[in-house]
C-alpha cells in the first residue's frame, strides 16, 4: 500500500528521569523517527508506522490496536497513548484511563493518503481466529 503520512510523537521526561531512556523508549517502538528535545520533553517525527504496525503483529494485539485507533479517529488521523515503561521494553502497551506517574508517549497520526479508515485497516488489520484476515478493505457503512 502506497500512503502518506505524519507522525509526531511526545514524551514527557520529567526531572527523575534520564532523557536517553525516554528516547530509547521511543525509538523502540518507532525506530525511524527523527528526535528534537524540547524542555520537559522529546518530541519525535516519522512518516512510516510499519515497524510499529509489526510489533502489533508480533504481539498478536492487531484487535486492540484497532479499535484503540478506531476510537480516536477524526477525519484527518488518529491518535493513541502508550506507556513508557513497556515501550523502553520494546512491547506496545495503550495507555487508558490515568496518566501514569511519568507521562505517557502521546502519538498523533496525520494520514493524508488513503483515507484514515483505510490506513488503520493496513497497519492492524481484522483477524479471525488471532490471524490477520487478508482481503480487500471493505469500509464501513
Amino acid at each position: 500500500m502506497i500512503y502518506s503520512i505524519d507522525v509526531r510523537i511526545v514524551a514527557p521526561v520529567r526531572d527523575t528521569e534520564v532523557t536517553d531512556r525516554v528516547r530509547d523508549a521511543v525509538a523502540n517502538v518507532f525506530p525511524n523517527a527523527e528526535f528534537v528535545h524540547e524542555p520537559g520533553q522529546l518530541v519525535a517525527e516519522t512518516h512510516t508506522l510499519d515497524p510499529f504496525s509489526d510489533k502489533l503483529h508480533e504481539q498478536e494485539i492487531l484487535d486492540s490496536a484497532r479499535r484503540e485507533f478506531e476510537n480516536r479517529a477524526t477525519d484527518d488521523g488518529f491518535s493513541f497513548a502508550l506507556k513508557k515503561q513497556a515501550a523502553f521494553e520494546g512491547h506496545i502497551n495503550f495507555a487508558v484511563g490515568n496518566p501514569d506517574e511519568l507521562g505517557d508517549i502521546e502519538v498523533q497520526v496525520t494520514v493524508r493518503e488513503p483515507s484514515v479508515e483505510e490506513f488503520i485497516h493496513h497497519i492492524a488489520p481484522p483477524t479471525k481466529d488471532g490471524k490477520p484476515v487478508e482481503g480487500e478493505f471493505q469500509p464501513r457503512d
